[in-house]
């Protein structure tokens, strides 16, 4: 009897506990590839940038040009065998500067290339921030209680995206963005960015 007594105990204390349930999921989804492709700063941070892309696009063909006409003109001129000491160590001598020289227009190109895609994921972070409060706004008067990428969902209504909303709004709070990122944290290491085109392949030697 002593043991049924305390059981009943036991379950009148819990359940005040399982009687607090959580609400009702109210689900909004947001195209976020979207609402940063179509946003009014994407659109004026892509203009900006576009002049230092296409500056970049154009360095590194001029660079492909000269040093393909140059490697050319290293394999035309490589001494046969046989030649005299002096002029395969002249020979070697040019080799060696090309060399040098096509390591630095790679480091030139990298350089540039880092710089856009830093100024890219800049916008990015600042877009994406913008939207946060216009998304808790819209979600308080949607009723709302999550927001989800529409890009994770397998199937969803039409009437839960509020991806046109948030925009339109984001573009009358945020309709511009930086795009020059802060400087990063004295000793931090750089972003590592993707290794640009070799302008030219090396000569055979």
């Amino acid at each position: 009897m002593k043991k049924i007594l305390i059981a009943l105990a036991l379950t009148s204390v819990a359940t005040p506990v399982l009687a607090q349930q959580l609400p009702a999921a109210v689900i909004v989804t947001v195209d976020r590839q979207e609402m940063i492709a179509t946003s009014a700063a994407a659109k004026a941070a892509q203009a900006e940038l576009k002049p230092k892309a296409d500056a970049l696009n154009a360095r590194l063909n001029q660079l492909r040009t000269s040093l393909s006409a140059e490697e050319k003109t290293l394999r035309d001129t490589q001494p046969q065998q046989g030649a005299v000491p002096a002029a395969i160590q002249a020979f070697q001598a040019k080799v060696r500067d090309f060399d040098a020289r096509r390591g630095q227009a790679d480091q030139e190109l990298q350089r540039r290339q880092q710089e856009i895609q830093a100024a890219e994921q800049w916008v990015v972070k600042q877009i994406n921030d913008g939207a946060q409060p216009v998304i808790s706004q819209i979600m308080r008067e949607k009723g709302a209680n999550i927001a989800v990428d529409e890009q994770v969902t397998i199937q969803h209504a039409a009437a839960i995206d509020i991806t046109t909303d948030v925009v339109a709004r984001l573009d009358k709070a945020l309709p511009k963005v930086s795009t020059t990122p802060p400087a990063p944290p004295a000793g931090a290491a750089p972003a590592a960015a993707a290794p640009a085109p070799a302008p030219a392949a090396p000569p055979r030697r």
